[in-house]
């Protein structure tokens, strides 16, 4: 693609900083894992982090190390990503699917509580696409009922709700370092809590359910191997001593098109500012206009594909994919999940685009749109 979905911002200051570490001879559970979980921590304001191979990896060991198991309920969004429902799925629970708002397409505290069971145990909160979920009803909630809540904050570095990080709000936080994130580890994950039986128990999964680091073999717990190498995590260290001015570089991507798509009938775009939360630009996605099907959204994004401009479909609802057909859940009703999820265009959004291919990407779509009324 001569305008990809997203790219990595890797700068020599960056490659310099993982040779170093491969020139040490400490690939792995050495001092820049240490100094990688340490600016985490500090950073969104945790008294604890660990890191693991992914978000993925993060969300499975939250469960885990919450002890949720088979038969368990646990709330979450079906617009997000697959893996939010798979880790609830590893330990045998049950995912509850749960309408988004239409505004920040994160839960909707109102229809949460309604679909509160004896069997549920916790709330799986996304910070979709880098906006803040509504943290302080979701929490009251939680709290009268008894109930862990996890923050899937894997879209959200640096996402704010009057000033306080998210991902260090509920009773687990987990962020991803994927390519495509604000900042990137290459593959690689974060969990932060305020609990140090949790940390410990983390800690302690990602590294084959072992305790004590000076003891290799031996093991308190069925573990896995989730760790992450130093070379990441130098990755990582680098990445986030910059991560103000990419946040900032993002915004300034995000307000691009929002200005020059602002007004359009045939769009929907995201809010580009909310009261008391500061977003954290993961992806930048519109939504097509009613009267649109999901065949034109699929169209334009081929059209827009043939002529070298990235760009996705942001999500496919979780209830409805193959992989759930034969797996049991419940769900409240997912019309605007289902509506939305046909009509969502991720445009191409990454640290380094410029301004001009902004204005590219926008010039085609709206072409598109024009000729998509017409079919």
């Amino acid at each position: 693609m001569r305008i990809p979905l997203s790219a990595p911002d890797i700068t020599e200051r960056d490659i310099e900083a993982v040779a170093r570490v491969l020139r040490s001879g400490s690939l792995s559970l050495g001092p820049q894992l240490e100094e990688f979980e340490r600016g985490i921590r500090e950073y969104v304001g945790s008294a604890h982090a660990v890191a693991v191979n992914s978000g993925t990896s993060g969300l499975h060991l939250a469960m885990r190390a919450l002890g949720i198991g088979e038969g368990d309920e646990v709330i979450v969004p079906s617009f997000t990503f697959v893996a939010v429902a798979n880790a609830v799925c590893f330990e045998r629970a049950v995912p509850v699917f749960v309408e988004v708002d239409s505004e920040t397409l994160c839960l909707d505290p109102t229809i949460v509580e309604a679909a509160i069971s004896p069997r549920t145990r916790a709330i799986i909160m996304v910070h979709t696409f880098g906006c803040p979920a509504d943290v302080a009803a979701i929490l009251d909630i939680a709290k009268r009922h008894k109930l862990f809540v996890i923050e899937d904050a894997c879209e959200a570095l640096g996402a704010e709700i009057d000033g306080r990080k998210v991902g260090a709000l509920g009773d687990v936080g987990v962020f991803a370092f994927y390519p495509n994130k604000q900042m990137t580890t290459g593959e690689g994950g974060m969990v932060v809590t305020g609990n140090p039986e949790i940390a410990a128990t983390v800690r302690s999964l990602r590294n084959q359910g072992r305790r004590d680091p000076q003891e290799w073999l031996q093991h308190e717990e069925i573990g896995y191997s989730f760790r992450l190498t130093d070379i990441q995590c130098a990755l990582g260290s680098e990445q986030l001593k910059r991560i103000d001015s990419i946040l900032r570089r993002r915004e300034a991507v995000a307000e691009s098109y929002h200005r020059r798509l602002r007004g359009n009938p045939n769009l929907i775009l995201p809010p580009l500012r909310l009261p008391r939360r500061r977003i954290s630009w993961f992806v930048y996605v519109i939504r097509l206009a009613e009267g649109f099907t999901r065949e034109d959204r699929d169209w334009i994004m081929q059209q827009m594909q043939k002529r070298g401009i990235g760009c996705g479909r942001y999500f496919a609802p979780i209830h409805l994919q193959p992989a759930y057909s034969d797996i049991a859940f419940r769900k409240t009703d997912l019309a605007f999940t289902e509506h939305i999820g046909e009509r969502t265009l991720a445009l191409p959004f990454f640290n380094r685009l410029a301004d001009e291919q902004v204005a590219e990407v926008v010039t085609t779509l709206l072409g598109l749109l024009r000729k998509a009324r017409l079919r």
